[in-house]
């Protein structure tokens, strides 16, 4: 977890503001549905000023399996249909980040999004299911 809230903060790049109709949004949801993600949320975090992005997306898989699945998808198709690449990608067993700076996208397993509660930790953080 440390790893993780470290490589966030210390982002320096800088890129326009994203709405959930950006492109890059639509591509990431679209990717996670393909493969069978659950509890797709988005959390707009533009109006708080600790935010390191302007979206996080959550969703879940039942293994590790799809969890990695889900997360190449999104790498894929993200790069196909805009030709952007990730700023980072984290990969864990439980856990997976693909970052593209202003839409950070947390895939977990099921105990791992229970555990860490995000969408308790950014509560302010208007929400939004898929």
């Amino acid at each position: 977890m440390e790893k993780l809230i470290t490589a966030l903060q210390e982002r320096k790049v800088t890129a326009p503001r994203l709405t959930r109709n950006s492109k890059l949004f639509k591509i990431i949801i679209k990717a996670i549905q393909d493969k069978k993600g659950e509890g797709v949320v988005s959390l707009d975090l533009k109006k708080i000023d600790e935010a390191v992005a302007d979206f996080f997306v959550l969703c879940e898989a039942k293994s590790h399996v799809q969890l990695k699945a889900i997360a190449d998808n999104i790498v894929e198709e993200v790069e196909k249909e805009c030709g952007e690449k990730p700023y980072h990608t984290e990969y864990g067993d439980s856990w997976t980040l693909v970052d593209y700076v202003n839409v950070v996208v947390h895939i977990f397993q099921h105990e791992q999004r229970a555990f860490y509660d995000l969408e308790s930790l950014w509560e302010d953080a208007p929400r939004t299911e898929h």
